[in-house]
């Protein structure tokens, strides 16, 4: 009798129960399941297809802005006398007026590192970036618009949008289940930087429309209501929307759309800092360039607030999650564009099952007439294979994509290899004229290292597909790599369970195969 180990069963049973149980979601909606579908890919589900830039000059000028405001900020502390300060061209500049004030120059200038380039000659004084500085700037920019992006398209995480940077500047975006492409550039077009700025008193936004002069250290903005109201306001930011924590929709007292936001510790601490020292000044909400209110301070206030405005409630939900996911740290521009309905994606579906229905026969077919009952068990390992690899792709929440199909398809015909090498090592043994038992044995054991070596090469292909691939490829390695280690646990495990309970349930006096 062969015997087959009790704790091996219970391995193989916990194993196809587990499958089973996370496959079956994909077939049937039942409230006690666990996981989920497998999540469907953008050309299978239909979605939209962005391809985007980044600004990267933008975030230059913006970053050379407020360089050229802390230089102003330090001279003013120093009694430093200079004039001409500027940051135009993407450089910073500025002339000193006295000689007697180089040296406090010089020790303001000691804070830019390597990533800038200082150059004085004389009265005047240049700062712009190093080319190594420009080109982390450029990298850490790209990686932090990846990062937001993926938080504004899916906060919670379900929805396994594609975003990949390409090249220098350029982001590639695909979300599944979304084929209205204006929607996505919605989310993605509005930078949603949020300051909080004090309202410079000493002119009004009219006059300084009208005469072209704004006091130095403010800046002139518009409103957002486009009512043809001016502010203006300091270029010192007193409160930055990084200070957030969190955001939502709501009502203000009217009971018209506002956005209602709580600031951090460090935020609620300025931000009580300034209402409490500037009590009937008023303070600009400004978003993106453009102020959206400004409310006179009436009393301090700590962490909590509300921003209010002409909004539409679509246009506050989209508000509030763009300024928790985070403000852009450049503005991006859609270079292309692709929506992809859910048609193409079922006639994908439908394509792919046929594949895949039509292979599992062939191969059930082959197996079958060439090794009779036994070729029946690996048919049924097969299709346990099948349900393993669905199980398992559900359990992972991995997104399916056509080449994804393709890998379990070309899994089907690998499953049966190590079956068909361990059916051959069994004619053998028989062959000699060893008995049932001994052939059995001798054919596993003298199998494995085969399969193992054979199967495990691939695992490796399919591993560096995954490390230096990306999208599709991706999918397909996926795949693959899951249904190389389901087949060989079908293979060395589960068909050998269900050979030796036949054997020792049957007990044939010959083995046929």
């Amino acid at each position: 009798m062969l015997h087959f180990e009790a704790w091996k069963r219970f391995v193989i049973l916990s194993v196809f129960l587990a499958g089973l149980l996370f496959a079956l979601p994909n077939l049937v909606s039942l409230p006690f399941l666990p996981g989920k579908s497998i999540n469907l890919g953008l050309d299978l589900r239909g979605g939209s297809h962005l391809l985007l830039r980044a600004d990267i000059n933008a975030v230059v000028s913006e970053r050379l802005s407020d360089i050229a405001e802390g230089i102003r900020i330090s001279l003013r502390e120093e009694k430093v006398k200079f004039k001409s300060l500027s940051s135009d061209n993407n450089v910073v500049s500025f002339v000193i007026r006295d000689d007697d004030d180089y040296s406090k120059r010089d020790n303001i200038l000691k804070e830019f590192g390597d990533d800038f380039v200082v150059e004085t000659n004389g009265d005047t004084t240049r700062i712009n970036f190093s080319e190594s500085g420009f080109i982390e700037l450029q990298s850490r920019t790209v990686e932090q618009a990846i990062e937001i992006i993926r938080r504004r398209l899916d906060p919670d995480g379900t929805k396994e949008p594609v975003i990949q940077r390409q090249g220098v500047d350029r982001i590639l975006v695909q979300v599944p289940g979304i084929d209205d492409p204006e929607r996505v550039k919605a989310l993605l077009g509005r930078t949603a930087r949020l300051t909080f700025q004090l309202v410079d008193m000493r002119v009004t936004g009219a006059e300084a429309k009208s005469s072209g002069r704004v006091p130095p250290g403010s800046v002139l903005l518009e409103s957002s209501s486009n009512d043809g109201q001016y502010y203006v306001v300091e270029k010192r930011v007193m409160v930055s929307g990084d200070m957030l924590e969190t955001a939502s929709a709501g009502f203000d007292q009217n009971n018209s759309p506002a956005i209602n936001f709580s600031l951090n510790s460090i935020g609620a601490k300025k931000f009580a800092t300034v209402t409490g020292n500037n009590i009937g000044r008023p303070f600009a909400i400004i978003l993106d360039g453009l102020v959206v209110s400004a409310p006179t301070i009436r009393a301090q206030i700590f962490a909590n607030g509300q921003i209010t405005g002409d909004f539409s409630i679509q246009e506050s939900n989209d508000l509030a999650l763009v300024l928790r996911a985070g403000a852009l740290p450049a503005p991006l521009t859609v270079l292309e564009e692709r929506s992809i309905g859910p048609g193409l994606g079922a006639d994908s579906i439908a394509a792919g099952q046929i594949a895949a229905i039509v292979g599992v026969i062939l191969v059930i077919l082959f197996i079958v007439l060439s090794y009779g009952i036994y070729g029946a068990m690996a048919s049924v390992g097969l299709l346990v294979n099948l349900m393993l690899i669905l199980g398992a792709l559900s359990l992972l929440q991995a997104t399916l994509t056509l080449p994804g199909i393709a890998g379990i398809v070309l899994t089907m015909g690998m499953a049966v290899d190590s079956n068909v090498l361990i059916f051959e090592r069994i004619r053998e043994e028989l062959r000699r004229g060893r008995a049932i038992r001994d052939a059995i044995l001798a054919g596993y054991s003298r199998a494995i290292a085969t399969i193992i070596d054979a199967n495990l090469t691939t695992l490796i292909a399919s591993i560096l597909l995954y490390v230096f691939g990306s999208g599709p490829v991706r999918g397909f390695s996926v795949t693959l790599g899951i249904g190389i280690i389901t087949s060989l646990f079908t293979a060395i495990l589960f068909t050998r369970m269900l050979i030796v309970l036949w054997i020792n349930a049957t007990k044939p006096k010959t083995l046929v195969i």
